[in-house]
């Protein structure tokens, strides 16, 4: 299969799709994509902040790591994904790194061309509330389970919030991702992980598949151990 151009993944974007056609023509011409291995850097923590990314293909995590060397992860970022307006707002030095799960194709959209879209469309502005927002409701969330919740009830969480429609729009049912990489975004083994992914199956709230999840009940996953 032929990988989607960056100007028809811009063109197919929520935010995208609302533009006016010499808007969208101008965010095309000034935007590239950033080619990142598995297990490579697409950003790093305390360097300037100078782009807006969206993921055309590829599986990527965002984490703080201590001077000693712990890690710890904010979220899982899928294809279809937009990330780093908030640093971008805040015009401040990143202060997180995004590495790549899996080897990923991304779009890099300029601060320059960010903020003409902020001073010139309403719609787009309307936009970034909502992702603001629900990006904020997943970081409550995600604290929930990692204070309140056993490691089942995580699992359940980190999956579910894949598959918010706002922030990862394009999931479907189904999202193509290892036991081994949900263990590196909750935080425990992958034989851990199998162990949870085997409890919700039999629960009837997912099916795991070589490779992927498909979920059956989406609700039921977000409420698991509450």
């Amino acid at each position: 299969m032929a990988k989607e151009t960056l100007d028809q993944f811009l063109r197919a974007t929520a935010w995208g799709s609302l533009l006016a056609a010499e808007q969208l023509a101008r965010v095309v011409g000034e935007s590239g994509t950033v080619e990142v291995a598995e297990a490579g850097f697409l950003c790093r923590n305390g360097e300037p902040v100078d782009a807006w990314f969206g993921v055309l293909d590829g599986f990527l995590k965002m984490i703080v790591t201590t001077p000693d060397g712990k890690t710890a992860t904010f979220t899982g970022i899928p294809a279809g994904s937009w990330f780093g307006e908030g640093s971008l707002l805040k015009a401040e030095p990143r202060r997180y790194d995004v590495v790549a799960l899996r080897a990923a194709r991304v779009a890099r959209i300029p601060r320059r061309t960010f903020e003409w879209l902020l001073n010139t469309s309403i719609p787009f502005n309307r936009y970034l509330l909502v992702q603001v927002n629900e990006r904020l409701g997943q970081f409550i969330g995600m604290l929930e389970a990692q204070r309140l919740h056993d490691p089942d009830a995580r699992v359940a969480r980190c999956v579910a919030g894949l598959f918010n429609p706002l922030l990862y729009p394009g999931m479907g049912a189904r999202i193509e991702v290892s036991q081994e990489e949900i263990g590196h975004l909750v935080g425990i083994s992958r034989q851990r992980v199998n162990q949870a992914l085997q409890a919700l199956q039999q629960a009837r709230l997912l099916r795991v598949e070589y490779g992927s999840i498909v979920i059956e009940d989406l609700d039921g996953l977000r409420r698991h151990g509450s």
